[in-house]
C-alpha cells in the first residue's frame, strides 16, 4: 500500500487524505479531514468509509462507529463535555428534567444564580445573533459563522425560524464579538 498523494479531486474540495491507497482509492487506515474541519478517522476500503472509525466534529463531538461501504451500521455520538447520546430513554434536557449536562455532573448553583448554557460561563454572542450551538447566527444576513467568526452555512427557512425561536440572542447592549460581514 502506498502513501495516497494530494488527488486533484481533494484540491478542488479542499479536503486532505493521509493513509494508504490501492489503485488510486483510499484504502485500509487513514484519516480523512473535510473542507469544515470534521476528521474522519479509521478504516477504508475502496475509498469509503469502512470497518471502524470515528468522525472529530470542530466543536469537539465525537462519532464512533462500524461502517459499511460509507454507510454507519451501528455508532454513538458523544458531546464535546462527555455526554453520551442515547436515541432510547434519552433523559438529558426533556419536559422533566431542564437541567444542563454540567448540572447534573456538578450540581445546581446557589438560587439566583442561573446557569445559562451548558458552557460556564456562557460565550459572548454579537449584538443582534444568536448562538445555535455550532456558532452565531446572525438573522439579518442569514449567514452562521462558527465561533471563530469563520463561514459555516446559510440557513434556509425553516432552520431561520428554528434558531429565532429556540437559541439564545445577544442581550441587547451586551458586550461581545462583532461578526465579519
Amino acid at each position: 500500500m502506498a502513501t495516497a498523494p494530494r488527488s486533484a479531486a481533494m484540491e478542488v474540495t479542499g479536503s486532505r487524505y493521509c493513509g494508504g491507497t490501492v489503485r488510486g482509492r483510499m484504502e485500509g487506515w487513514g484519516s480523512y479531514t473535510l473542507p469544515t474541519g470534521t476528521e474522519y478517522r479509521g478504516e477504508l476500503r475502496d475509498g469509503t468509509f469502512h470497518g471502524r472509525g470515528a468522525l472529530l466534529f470542530p466543536g469537539g463531538g465525537t462519532y464512533q462507529a462500524v461502517w459499511h461501504r460509507g454507510v454507519p451500521v451501528e455508532g454513538k455520538f458523544t458531546f464535546a463535555d462527555g455526554l453520551e447520546y442515547a436515541a432510547e430513554r434519552w433523559h438529558y434536557c426533556d419536559g422533566y428534567d431542564r437541567r444542563f449536562y454540567t448540572e447534573i455532573c456538578s450540581g445546581l448553583r446557589p438560587a439566583g444564580i442561573s446557569q445559562l448554557t451548558n458552557l460556564d460561563p456562557p460565550r459572548n454572542i454579537p449584538e443582534g445573533c444568536y448562538d445555535c450551538g455550532d456558532g452565531f447566527y446572525n438573522p439579518k444576513t442569514r449567514i452562521v459563522i462558527d465561533y471563530k467568526l469563520r463561514f459555516l452555512r446559510n440557513a434556509d427557512d425553516e432552520e431561520h425560524e428554528w434558531i429565532i425561536r429556540t437559541c439564545r440572542k445577544a442581550e441587547e447592549g451586551a458586550p461581545g464579538q462583532k461578526p465579519s460581514p
